[in-house]
């Protein structure tokens, strides 16, 4: 359970004496909104995984403190969650995983140097008391065969192997290229999807693992090539519905392999806070601290809400879910009843 030991503290803050009020508040409402979600009806024998590409964290302007307590009480409804776009600085990492408490865990590459990498680190945050780090982990590069128009996946991928119960996985958080509508970048866009898919099922075919591909695939539309390049090597991908703020796109995916998988998965899904967080309804508090904190406020509040606030705050994408069954005990001792 994400930890709230931090809301004594700011009653003590007599620069803003309603800020433990307003946050409480705000987590009974998201708690309440993912308590009548999907991940409310949990399967208590299964696994959770997340992915969430959380915008910039945190790169520039800090997050508010209130922005750490609610990222935090999303994850902590995953068992383990992939997160993308976390920048240089691991203080805001280390500050989320205290709140989400001593029984989770992660692992965070170094950053993604150059442009197209945009100093990027990914990671991978687990409940431990769910989920147990198989020791195997690293990150993926192309043989010079499958290199694209001569180069690397742009953001390089990372993996790990983790067990749950009875089912054994290996992770795989991508970051896919994104830049441009025109027809050459979309077909490079595809061109990484496919590559990273086509290893993926290469690999679990050959090691007989369980391999989730997850992350940011900055996919348009679920009926477009990059989308094809994701599914064409077998791969199955549950529906997740558009993933932007703005219900518009796809990008964000979650696809594994193997026909068990297929068997034991339970739902899949993503999870909108706006209802309880950042929501519509806080717009004109937040214009008032805005324009306080700003030397230059907004000109169109509006607009610059959505669109840079609230989504720095939390993110410009809504994490996404699927659920697994883990326990296959039953199944396992039938094979040795007789006539079974």
């Amino acid at each position: 359970m994400a930890f709230y030991h931090w809301l004594k503290r700011y009653q003590h803050d007599l620069s803003d004496p309603g800020k433990a009020d307003w946050i409480a508040t705000r987590l009974l409402a998201l708690r309440q909104s993912l308590r009548e979600s999907g991940l409310g009806k949990r399967d208590p024998k299964s696994l959770i995984i997340g992915s969430w590409n959380i915008r910039a964290f945190d790169d520039g302007k800090p997050r508010r403190d209130e922005s750490f307590h609610y990222i935090a009480e999303i994850i902590d409804h995953f068992d383990i969650c992939a997160v993308q776009e976390i920048k240089s600085d691991l203080e805001p990492l280390r500050k989320l995983m205290t709140l989400l408490g001593p029984n989770w865990d992660y692992f965070v590459t170094d950053v993604t140097e150059g442009g197209p990498g945009n100093n990027e680190r990914q990671a991978f945050l687990y409940d431990t008391n769910r989920v147990r780090f198989r020791n195997l982990v690293g990150e993926v590069t192309l043989p010079r065969d499958a290199l694209i128009d001569g180069n690397q996946i742009a953001r390089t991928p990372f993996f790990a192997a983790f067990q749950a119960g009875w089912f054994r996985f290996t992770l795989m958080s991508v970051h896919i290229l994104y830049g441009g509508t025109d027809a050459a970048s979309k077909a490079r866009r595809a061109a990484e999807i496919s590559a990273l898919a086509r290893r993926v099922a290469d690999r679990a075919r050959r090691e007989d693992e369980v391999y989730v591909m997850i992350g940011d695939m900055n996919i348009e539309a679920r009926n477009d090539s990059i989308m094809q390049g994701l599914t064409d090597h077998g791969l199955t991908a549950p529906y997740f519905g558009p993933t932007n703020l703005r219900g518009t796109k796809y990008y964000d995916q979650i696809a594994f392999t193997g026909e068990d998988t297929r068997t034991n998965f339970l739902q899949s899904g993503s999870f909108d806070w706006r209802d309880a967080v950042f929501g519509a309804a806080d717009k004109d508090h937040y214009r008032a601290i805005s324009d306080a904190e700003r030397a230059v406020p907004y000109s169109d509040w509006d607009d610059a809400y959505e669109r840079y606030f609230s989504s720095f705050e939390m993110s410009d994408h809504l994490p996404i879910w699927v659920e697994i069954r883990t326990d296959y005990s039953d199944d396992y001792l039938r094979r040795f009843v007789t006539g079974a």
